[in-house]
C-alpha cells in the first residue's frame, strides 16, 4: 500500500505575508503626514543650513559663492566664537549637576508625602509651564534688581546680580534652574510611581533602614530615567538661549553669552549667513558627541553592574 504524503502547507505562509504586506502598506499610509513634514522641517533644513554653510551667503540671499570650508576656519581662528563655546560649556556643567539632583529630591519628596501632592507637584513643575519672556521680565522685575529685588532684600545686600561679570552666569543658572527643574521632577516622579510597592513593604519586612531602602530599591531602577534626563538636559543646557538673551543679551562684558547667541548675532546683526550656519553647525557637531558619549559611558556602567 502506498503511503499518502501529506500536500505542503504553502498557504498559511503566503497569507502571513500578504497580512504583512497589508500591514506596512496601512503603516507607512499613518506616518506619511509625519514624514513629509519631518522632511520638510527637519531635514531639509538642516541640509540646506550645511549648504549654506559653505558659502558667503548674506542675509538678503547675494553674495552667495562657494568658499568651501573657509568658515569653518575662520571660526576656529575667532576668540569670541571660543569664548561663546565656552560659555557655553560653563554654564552646561553649573547648570545640569543641581537640575538632575534637586529633580530627584524633589520627586522622593513628593512620592513619600501623604498630603496635598497635588499643591507639592504644582509648586515644582509649574514654573516650567511659564513662557520664557514672562520668566525673564519675572526675575529682572522682581528678583534681581539692586535696592529692592527680593534676592537683595532677602540677603541684606545690595549686588548687582546681572551687572557683575563673576556673578552674571551663576545668577542664569540659578534662573534656569528655577524654571526647568519640574521637567525633571516629571520624569522622576513618573518612574517613581512606576515602581512596585511590595519592593518597598519586603525591604521593610527585612529590616531596612529608610536609607537603605532607598539606595537599594528606588536609585538603581531610576539608573535608565537619569541616562535618559542627563542626555536631555545635556543637550538642553547646550542650546540655551532665551533666558540670556532677554536677561543680559550675553552681557556683561561677553560674560555670559552663549555660541547660538554669538551664531544669532553675527547672521541677523553682522549679516553673515554662512559663517553663522557654520558656528551652527560647529555647536550640532559638539552636541552629538557629547550625546554619544554619554550614553555609551553610561551603557557601559550599566553593563559593568550587571
Amino acid at each position: 500500500m502506498t503511503p499518502t504524503v501529506a500536500p505542503r502547507a504553502t498557504a498559511a505562509p503566503v497569507a502571513k505575508a500578504e497580512v504583512r504586506r497589508g500591514w506596512t502598506q496601512h503603516g507607512l499610509l499613518f506616518v506619511a503626514p509625519f514624514l513629509v513634514i519631518y522632511l520638510a522641517f527637519l531635514v531639509w533644513p538642516t541640509l540646506l543650513g550645511f549648504r549654506l554653510s559653505l558659502s558667503s551667503v548674506n542675509i538678503a540671499g547675494t553674495n552667495d559663492h562657494f568658499v568651501g570650508f573657509d568658515n569653518y576656519a575662520d571660526a576656529f581662528r575667532d576668540p569670541r566664537m571660543w569664548r561663546s563655546l565656552w560659555n557655553t560649556l560653563v554654564f552646561t556643567v553649573l547648570s545640569t549637576v543641581p537640575l538632575v539632583l534637586l529633580g530627584l529630591a524633589f520627586a522622593l519628596l513628593v512620592h513619600h508625602l501623604r498630603f496635598m501632592r497635588w499643591l507639592w507637584r504644582l509648586s515644582f513643575f509649574g514654573p516650567f509651564l511659564l513662557p520664557s519672556a514672562v520668566v525673564a521680565i519675572l526675575w529682572l522685575q522682581m528678583i534681581y534688581p539692586p535696592g529692592y529685588g527680593l534676592l537683595n532684600g532677602t540677603l541684606g545686600t545690595d549686588v548687582l546680580w546681572l551687572g557683575d561679570p563673576s556673578l552674571a552666569m551663576w545668577s542664569m543658572v540659578l534662573t534656569t534652574v528655577w524654571w526647568t527643574v519640574g521637567f525633571n521632577f516629571l520624569l522622576y516622579l513618573a518612574a517613581l510611581q512606576s515602581i512596585p510597592q511590595h519592593l518597598y513593604e519586603a525591604a521593610a519586612i527585612d529590616g531596612a533602614s529608610s536609607w537603605g531602602r532607598l539606595r537599594s530599591i528606588p536609585l538603581p531602577l531610576l539608573r535608565r530615567t537619569t541616562v535618559l534626563i542627563v542626555v536631555l538636559q545635556l543637550v538642553a543646557s547646550l542650546k540655551v538661549f532665551d533666558q540670556i538673551y532677554l536677561m543680559t543679551g550675553g552681557g556683561p562684558e561677553d560674560a555670559t553669552r552663549p555660541i547660538i547667541e554669538y551664531a544669532y548675532d553675527v547672521g541677523f546683526t553682522g549679516y553673515r549667513i554662512g559663517y553663522a550656519s557654520a558656528v551652527s553647525y560647529i555647536l550640532f557637531v559638539l552636541i552629538v558627541i557629547v550625546s554619544l558619549v554619554q550614553l555609551r559611558l553610561f551603557r557601559k556602567r550599566a553593563e559593568g553592574s550587571s
